[in-house]
């Protein structure tokens, strides 16, 4: 090739014709004008050329190649000496491998204007795109394979200004061409099929109706002469001759037989696999020699299928595809002898076969391995479809095939093998696995059903999610759904109780030979029986326990009496492996080989379909023993708080609980022994926030323990306690008092006043009082289990630690923010010797503490702290969580305080909507994220969504507590606050009417709740001008905070903040000049300096 050099002096000159030793140069991509407005190759040589139009791209392009530090570049229009038809030939042939070849490709746009910073505000649409899309370079011939072909390609606009490149704009590109992203990554081209390589030239044009062809030599990696004059059709027809020799492999005898389908159970419409199809073309392809695909996965899976869509899409590049079947050794020989008469049908005369007799099956069988492995006989395929039954080395299995007897001696051509044992170790083995896309199960569903509009269907959606991406029962579902009129729903609930008579009654799969749900993993289990009879016990007990995770430890447990073929398979890991590995070798089940953190060893899984048939079929009559012991290892499994990280194995734990849930709830298992199971459950399900079905375990533990022990052994009594403490995370006082209360009574008479367990039980009472807002005897009852527990225990124990956070949220209701930031500090620093930093109860303190800090002001530091919470909950308790969910409630009300309204609305529906999911749209904690929300909605001026987060709140608390509970009144006061922010003076004198009725009733004068009500309507009345009954209101909440809180508590200080302002109302300067100075020393103390609180009394101080 000749290069041009642009020399100092601005010109340009070109060097001789370079062979070998082609130094680093750029390349030019552009579309021509006019011929006389391009430099030619005479012009260059003449010296002429410059005043003509085309002599800009030469400047260009050699200004930019040096900047990009290179000495040449060359550009078609002047390189090439086009009057010599034998170069003009060689360089055509060769222009693919010079642009692939170029160290820089410069695609020089002469209709795109630049600049490219330049945006025109829809969108960020930039200002050159719509003449980008639109520029004529994209429609001619010879620019493609200019595109596809270097490494490097950047473009221009007509200024010269770069607009990008290949990488940064290859959506445009994509989106303009239709060529695939991976082949303008530089993916090879013969991934890709002839069909589709040529359409991506469909709609280029070409000045010379040849070039549309020649232009194409690249693409395909093909040469040959040229012709002008010839048309295009002739062209064309002589390219896909030259196509055809190079993928056919043709040298110096046709082997070429036509492609068929008819021993292969063909689907017409194929879904996804693209990756698998992709890793089989780059094993596969190669120069001839033996290479070898081994697809193996569970029955079902696809890998029949996945074969066929390989053989489809690359037929073109074989000269002849054998399809074999070899489920047995006599089905494989027929189809030797179908193979046989497909090659004498076209080659009558063909070595060794012409003279066989077609029906001595041994004889025939070796005279096609002897054809395929003729010289020269390199580009067939043979595909093994089913070696289900293989034969290994000690084998006794009379009916095991050994594949290598049957494969051609030759070391030539391509073969695929199908399978569900990946014991098959031949070459490359590639796992076929289920879909992972649900886009993709629905494709089936969609296509075989012949229903329209399940794409966007929850209903359909929810069908394929059951079925998990196995295509062999999405096929058989879309099979039913086509020939019966039923629902999708119906379909499921069907599928789910009536799974073997559902199965039997569908109809067979014509593009799956001999199988259906119901017996097409029995071949499986045949064999696995054979080869380890552990293997298939541990099957079937695996019905009782969930699909996914099943791990050594779980199963391994000598706190009861287990099965001694359980003790066998667990004797240690290596036993248990090799179980587990007979499963795995038969597709069965798949080893867990993720890197999620774990701290017992990995897991197996088998697909949910497996497992419904292992529940249905492998255990038709139900075990009553696989149950209980299913049951007993779950529950015997459950770690105890102090335990190394429990949260691990707890998350591990929760799927096989559900499993466990629907056996006992069921009453699929008997209840004699399993008190303690139950009630580890209930442990299990109460500390990951599934309430209803940790209560259900706890009453069935009950019973057991009454009736096993009586009402008053300590087992009974800890069942008894852990259902209290079970209501009162129901928000249930009665039920909790009730139940503490007998717990309390009990433990006290059985084991004193003193003891561990008698002490969990005062602790709680702490709770008890503090949740009904008896706060001097909660705090009676938590300095009780303090003392106690120090005593006992130890000061850092971690139940005392528990006593001491309950106390700092105790000081924190009390106001008294200093004593609970002390108490709160204790314990987290506690936690985090003993349980680490992300211990659940570590976080339990730190939220606490975060929320305290926004009680306290300290709205920065309250972040950060509850940052830290909510990091350390989802990742150690998952997003779902109530206690994470407890910190996205605190975070949504630090923006409230923050001001940051957007980000408060986010964390707070995301709170509602996971509480209103997990616990229901009633709990407690559920109306305290809605009541959230009426604050952020009254301060982002949405009034009416405020009254009805407000009113939805009030209504909630009076069905589920009655109208004169605390949580009750707290509502009725909130929405009493909302009328007087609307200026509805009057009915927000009603609420706080009713709420200090309730209050004084409820609690009494003096507690602080009712004190908050006096110190509102005291503020109300000055906000009526009522200034007599206010100062009245005013007085009797100073006295009553003063003595119940402190004269420096917050709330206190509050109160003299409102009289200072009264006081100036009334004309009174001194005393309300005296009120804010003593509101401001205290605010200042408490508060800083920056705090609100205090830079508003500043300012009262100021306008006084």
């Amino acid at each position: 090739m000749r290069l041009l050099e642009l020399k100092d002096n601005g010109k340009f000159s070109l060097t001789s014709n370079i062979v070998i030793d082609i130094p680093p140069y750029a390349i030019l991509s552009h579309t021509w004008g006019c011929d006389n407005d391009e430099v030619s190759f005479k012009n260059l040589i003449e010296g002429s050329g410059n005043t003509k139009a085309g002599y800009k791209k030469l400047q260009f392009c050699g200004e930019q190649a040096a900047r990009d530090g290179l000495q040449h570049f060359w550009i078609d229009t002047c390189c090439v000496d086009k009057s010599d038809n034998t170069e003009l030939s060689e360089a055509i042939n060769s222009m693919f491998c010079w642009y692939h070849n170029a160290a820089k490709c410069y695609v020089y746009l002469s209709d795109v204007s630049g600049p490219m910073s330049n945006q025109d505000g829809k969108h960020g649409q930039l200002h050159w795109e719509p003449a980008f899309r639109e520029s004529r370079w994209f429609t001619r011939g010879w620019t493609l394979q200019e595109l596809v072909a270097p490494t490097s390609v950047e473009f221009f606009s007509t200024e010269g200004e770069q607009l990008g490149n290949k990488t940064s704009l290859e959506r445009y590109i994509h989106e303009i061409t239709g060529i695939p992203i991976k082949v303008l990554r530089g993916g090879a081209l013969s991934n890709f099929g002839i069909t589709e390589r040529l359409s991506w030239a469909e709609k280029r044009e070409t000045t010379r109706k040849e070039d549309t062809a020649y232009s194409l030599l690249g693409i395909f990696d093909v040469h040959m002469p040229l012709i002008y004059g010839e048309g295009r059709d002739s062209a064309f027809r002589r390219l896909r001759e030259e196509i055809d020799k190079a993928s056919k492999g043709i040298q110096y005898e046709d082997f070429s037989v036509p492609f068929g389908l008819s021993d292969a159970s063909d689907i017409y419409h194929f879904v996804a696999r693209e990756k698998e199809l992709e890793e089989m073309h780059k094993e596969l392809h190669g120069d001839g020699s033996r290479r070898t695909v081994v697809l193996h996965g569970l029955g079902g899976i696809g890998k029949t299928q996945l074969a066929i869509a390989y053989m489809k899409r690359y037929k073109n590049s074989y000269s002849a595809i054998f399809w074999l079947n070899i489920k047995d050794e006599d089905s494989l020989k027929q189809s030797f002898a179908k193979s046989a008469k497909q090659i004498l049908q076209e080659h009558p005369l063909a070595s060794r076969l012409s003279s066989v007799d077609v029906n001595g099956l041994n004889e025939v069988t070796d005279a096609v391995k002897a054809w395929l492995s003729l010289p020269n006989n390199i580009r067939w395929l043979m595909i093994y479809d089913n070696y289900d039954n293989p034969k290994f080395p000690g084998s006794t299995d009379s009916t095991a095939v050994n594949i290598r007897d049957f494969l051609p001696e030759s070391y030539q051509g391509s073969v695929i093998i199908t399978t569900r044992s990946s014991q098959v170790q031949i070459d490359r083995l590639i796992p076929v696995r289920k879909l992972e896309n649900i886009n993709d199960s629905i494709e089936i569903l969609l296509h075989i059903s012949r229903r329209e509009g399940l794409r966007d269907n929850p209903d359909a959606i929810r069908l394929a999610e059951e079925l998990d991406g196995l295509p062999l029962a999405l096929a058989t579902a879309g099979a039913y759904l086509y020939q019966v009129a039923i629902s999708l729903p119906d379909y499921l609930r069907l599928y789910k109780v009536s799974w073997a008579e559902l199965q039997k009654s569908s109809p067979r799969l014509t593009s799956y030979e001999d199988r259906t749900l119901y017996s097409t993993w029995q071949l499986s289990f045949d064999n696995v029986r054979q080869q380890n009879s552990l293997s298939a016990k541990l099957l079937r007990l695996w019905a009782y326990f969930d699909n996914q995770d099943l791990w050594f430890e779980l199963l391994r447990h000598r706190s009861f009496k287990q099965p001694k073929w359980i003790r066998q398979l667990v004797k240690n890991e290596l036993s248990f492996h090799s179980v587990m590995r007979v499963l795995c070798d038969h597709g069965l089940v798949e080893a867990d080989i993720s890197s999620q953190e774990l701290i017992e060893s990995r897991g197996y899984s088998i697909h949910g379909c497996v497992h419904s048939w292992t529940i249905h079929i492998l255990n038709q009559e139900w075990n009553f023993e696989f149950a209980k012991v299913a049951v007993k290892l779950v529950g015997a499994h459950v770690p105890e708080q102090e335990a190394v990280r429990p949260w691990l194995t707890q998350r591990r734990l929760l799927q096989h609980a559900a499993r466990c849930s629907y056996i006992v709830f069921n009453d699929l298992v008997t209840d004699d022994d399993m008190d303690w199971a139950y009630h580890n459950l209930g442990l299990l399900y109460r500390d990951q926030g599934k309430l209803a079905e940790a209560e259900e375990m706890y009453k069935r533990a009950l019973q057991g323990r009454e009736k096993a022990f009586g009402p008053e052994h300590i087992l009974t009594l800890d069942t008894v306690n852990c259902l209290g403490i079970l209501y009162l995370d129901q928000d249930k006082l009665a039920d909790a008092e009730e139940m503490l209360l007998r717990a309390l009574e009990g433990n006290e008479k059985t084991l004193g006043t003193e003891h561990w367990s008698t002490l969990i039980t005062v602790h709680c009472f702490g709770r008890l009082y503090n949740d009904q807002g008896k706060l001097t005897k909660a705090e009676e009852m938590y300095q009780r289990a303090l003392q106690g527990r120090e005593k006992v225990l130890g000061p850092k124990n971690i139940s005392t630690l528990t006593t001491v956070n309950n106390l700092g949220t105790l000081y924190a209701h009390q106001g008294k923010l200093a004593k609970a930031e002390e108490m709160y500090q204790r314990a987290l620093q506690g936690f985090e010797t003993a349980l680490g930093p992300e211990h659940k109860w570590t976080l339990t303190a730190v939220d606490c503490l975060g929320s305290l800090y926004i009680d306290q002001g300290k709205l920065t530091e309250a972040e950060e702290i509850l940052q830290r919470a909510l990091q350390g909950n989802e990742k150690t308790l998952g997003p779902e969580h109530t206690s994470t969910l407890n910190t996205v409630h605190n975070l949504g009300n630090l923006f409230v305080d923050q001001g940051k309204l957007t980000k408060a609305e986010e964390m707070l529906q995301r709170a509602l909507q996971e509480r209103e999911k997990t616990l229901g749209s009633e709990r407690k904690s559920t109306l305290d994220t809605v009541n959230s929300l009426g604050f952020l909605y009254k301060d982002q001026g949405k009034l009416a969504k405020a009254e009805e987060m407000y009113r939805r709140v009030l209504q909630g608390r009076e069905k589920a507590l009655g109208p004169e509970h605390i949580s009750t009144l707290n509502a009725v006061s909130n929405l009493g606050v909302f009328y007087r922010h609307q200026g509805k003076l009057a009915k927000a004198e009603e609420m706080y009417q009713q709420v200090l009725q309730g209050r004084e009733k409820t609690l009494g004068s003096e507690h602080t709740s009712t004190l908050n009500t006096v110190h509102n309507l005291g503020t109300l009345y000055v906000e009526q001008g009522k200034l007599t009954k206010a100062e009245g209101m005013l007085q009797q909440a100073l006295q009553g905070r003063e003595k119940n809180l402190g004269s420096e508590h917050i709330s206190t200080l509050n109160t003299v903040n409102s009289l200072g302002f009264l006081y100036k109302h009334q004309g009174k300067p001194t005393e309300a000049k005296e009120m804010y100075k003593r509101a401001l020393q205290g605010y200042e103390k408490a508060l800083g300096l920056e705090h609100r609180l205090t830079i508003n009394t500043v300012n009262n101080l100021g306008f006084l």
